[in-house]
């Protein structure tokens, strides 16, 4: 179990530095998003484009990789919308359960079919350089390339959470920072 558990730790950390480094992005996102809505306006009265489909693109892009790469962090930090309406008074043990199994049956298996489902129009677009069809866009691989990424990332992060909830399950007790907790 220890081996597990450290393999849990190493996920945990790298999720966490991922999306702490995804969280920047955020003000990115929003200073283009701004950008792009006082640009349009300002150039409309102008008379000239002050925006531009990379930048737009850039916008969707930013917002992509926020909600690819953030998904295991909040998945780390317990922070997924959850129906509790039974869940909360539930003691530690079988919450554990619940969430070991819903880990397996449903988070693991829906992330492996869109990684599945994902690889080869994410291969195909890597072939012919795919880009936007709009002018001046952005190239769409690298972005369609984040889809594996991401999901790979809840992968990883849903066999932490998993090995976290066998732990509490089977009464294994280990440093509070080490527990699957509401961070």
């Amino acid at each position: 179990m220890q081996a597990l558990l450290r393999l849990s730790q190493l996920i945990d950390a790298t999720n966490e530095r991922i999306g702490r480094l995804t969280y920047w992005l955020l003000p990115v996102a929003i200073v283009i998003g701004t950008w792009n809505t006082v640009g349009r306006y300002i150039g409309k009265h102008l008379g000239q484009s002050l925006t531009s489909n990379a930048s737009i693109e850039a916008q969707w892009y930013l917002f992509d990789l926020v909600f690819l790469l953030g998904a295991a962090y909040t998945l780390k930090h317990n922070a997924h919308v959850r129906v509790d309406l039974f869940y909360d008074r539930w003691n530690p043990q079988r919450k554990a359960l619940v969430n070991f199994l819903g880990t397996l049956l449903f988070l693991i298996p829906f992330c492996i079919m869109v990684v599945w489902f994902s690889w080869t129009p994410i291969f195909n677009s890597w072939q012919i350089w795919e880009s936007s069809p709009d002018p001046n866009g952005l190239p769409r691989y690298p972005i369609k390339t984040a889809l594996l990424v991401g999901f790979g990332l809840l992968i990883l992060q849903g066999i932490s959470e998993a090995i976290k909830n066998w732990a509490i399950w089977r009464g294994y007790s280990f440093p509070p920072e080490d527990s699957h907790g509401d961070d």
